[in-house]
């Protein structure tokens, strides 16, 4: 038995809560798990795990087994990595999540360069709008936009976008421009469910904030703007969102002369997890990407 296999197909059980969730992740059967964790267990001699109809939980001795097999795995990517050298290409998988819209228009186009410099590396994306669970899922890291919901979680900010009122200037013509956040109550806007239907603006030290109805709710972004190029209505988006049809006229900014907050995206790491070389680098070059193309703006 392979120790190192060992220890990481026990992190991913440890992790994940069943053999079934981390054979996946390790690409290989349940049995072969299984049998690891059972070989591993006779090997040292102790029960590492809790097995009950709620899933797996590690002893007191796993848990402990659990830390140091996770930081001995980390250290020896990083080791590999750094007798390689600096320019050396790395390997593996790394997985990354990210909302849908955002990694089809501005991470998914970036993956050829990236993987251009690390031939020996694959890369598997998970596209989903809301927040996973990140361990669970074996995420190395995860692009997430807005305020983090978990203050805990290791984060970094890659980058900050503007927000603004989008139209379509078909919808414009048949509706009308608002004029001040106050006409929003007049239209027909698009709300995105994951976020507050009530839109807050600010003109030089003017605050206004309007609560928009409207009767099309989406739960993703790539319906939001499905919406909006059907000319249904208004909505409210980060710039990132729209970015090829404002350089085409396609949609345009309404309400320019008033500002709304700004929105963070940031990477975001599993919790008690040191951050991999692999997850640092990417995080990396999407951010210099980000901010080399749009300058914290569309």
């Amino acid at each position: 038995m392979d120790r190192y296999q060992a220890m990481a197909a026990f992190v991913r059980v440890v992790e994940t809560g069943s053999f079934s969730a981390a054979a996946r992740q390790l690409n290989v059967g349940q049995p072969a798990v299984s049998k690891t964790i059972a070989q591993l267990e006779g090997r040292l001699q102790v029960s590492l795990l809790i097995r009950s109809t709620h899933g797996l939980t590690p002893t007191e001795a796993g848990q402990r087994f659990y830390e140091r097999a996770k930081a001995a795995i980390q250290e020896a990517d990083e080791a590999e990595l750094a007798a390689r050298g600096a320019g050396a290409g790395l390997t593996g998988c790394l997985r990354v999540s990210a909302a849908t819209t955002f990694a089809r228009l501005h991470v998914i186009p970036l993956l050829p360069r990236f993987l251009e410099r690390h031939p020996g590396l694959e890369i598997d994306v998970i596209l989903d709008d809301r927040v996973i669970d990140l361990v669970a899922e074996g995420v190395d890291i995860s692009l997430r936009m807005g305020v983090l919901p978990d203050s805990s979680a290791l984060a970094r900010r890659l980058a900050t976008g503007g927000r603004s009122v989008f139209a379509t200037p078909g919808y414009i013509a048949r509706c009308g421009q608002p004029h001040s956040p106050a006409d929003l109550v007049e239209h027909e806007t698009i709300i995105y469910s994951q976020l507050s239907n009530v839109w807050s603006f600010r003109r030089g030290s003017t605050e206004a904030s309007v609560t928009v109805r409207g009767r099309v709710r989406v739960s993703a972004a790539e319906g939001l703007r499905a919406a909006v190029l059907a000319d249904m209505g208004l909505t409210v988006g980060s710039d990132w969102m729209f970015v090829p049809e404002l350089a085409s006229g396609e949609v345009v900014r309404v309400l320019e002369d008033w500002s709304l907050p700004p929105i963070d995206l940031w990477a975001v790491f599993p919790a008690g997890r040191m951050a991999s070389a692999k997850a640092r680098q990417f995080a990396s070059f999407v951010e210099a990407a980000l901010n080399s193309t749009y300058s914290g703006k569309a």
